[in-house]
């Protein structure tokens, strides 16, 4: 399975991952504002690999003027149900579909490791204005959590991929694996959780790529098997999900 396949795989799952995904915190839109020098309200801001607007809503929520990029027809559709005023556009970070010297902002959230950043680096830079900043993160999972540990190994088990890795790399690696070297930018990370209930927790699980691709009987039995573990560690049914947000900021010279 290619990572192209796997992540226009999401479009198949659109409203599962628009229900179930976790958002983002506040903080870490006041530390890009912090890193970057400007607020957002007024910025001109393109929202790449956006899916179904859940950082894309928050940009414009802080009154950003903001355009969204993404690949998947079935993730459009979605955003364009949920987000009516907010344009998109189809495309992707590896050929912007988008002006030179256009943004002051362009954000990736969640999406950038699907880019080849031979292609998506220098596509940022010409739709940049001078002084304009590319922003990229993830939200990962906090390695000081047992139960969340164990659950990568078994999502891991079921998928037959490699368990997620916690450990983060130093500022310099986060750069380079980024595409970012030679390149000044901003690296934070930024601590937060929200409480779920047990079947939002699942479902966000299974709206993974890992998943999407999986046969679903295989799936079925992967839930059935979890929602057992899982009840034992959170007895009220209610999950906590203990997340980092990885955020590198780049700022065009």
């Amino acid at each position: 399975m290619t990572s192209v396949s796997r992540a226009l795989s999401f479009s198949t799952a659109a409203a599962q991952y628009a229900a179930n995904r976790p958002s983002y915190p506040p903080v870490l839109f006041d530390a890009i504002e912090e890193i970057t020098g400007r607020p957002l309200a007024g910025a001109r801001v393109a929202d790449v690999g956006a899916g179904t607007g859940i950082a894309t809503a928050l940009l414009h929520e802080r009154g950003a003027e903001v355009i969204a990029v993404e690949p998947g027809d079935g993730m459009a559709a979605e955003f364009r149900r949920a987000l009516p005023e907010v344009p998109i556009v189809l495309g992707d970070g590896n050929a912007l579909p988008l002006a030179d010297l256009s943004r002051d902002l362009i954000t990736y959230a969640q999406s950038w490791h699907w880019t080849d950043t031979s292609r998506s680096v220098p596509e940022a830079l010409r739709v940049l204005r001078p002084g304009g900043a590319l922003a990229l993160w993830w939200n990962t999972g906090a390695p000081d959590v047992p139960w969340a540990v164990a659950q990568d190994e078994r999502v891991a088990h079921w998928s037959g991929l490699r368990p997620q890795d916690r450990r983060r790399p130093d500022d310099s690696s986060a750069g380079r694996l980024a595409g970012l070297a030679g390149l000044p930018h901003t690296r934070r990370l930024l601590r937060w959780s929200r409480t779920v209930p047990l079947g939002t927790h699942l479902a966000n699980i299974t709206s993974h790529s890992a998943f999407l691709v999986l046969d679903e009987a295989r799936t079925q039995e992967f839930l059935v098997e979890e929602r057992e573990l899982l009840g034992e560690v959170f007895p009220d049914g209610m999950v906590e999900e203990t997340y980092v947000v990885d955020l590198l900021v780049m700022t065009k010279p």
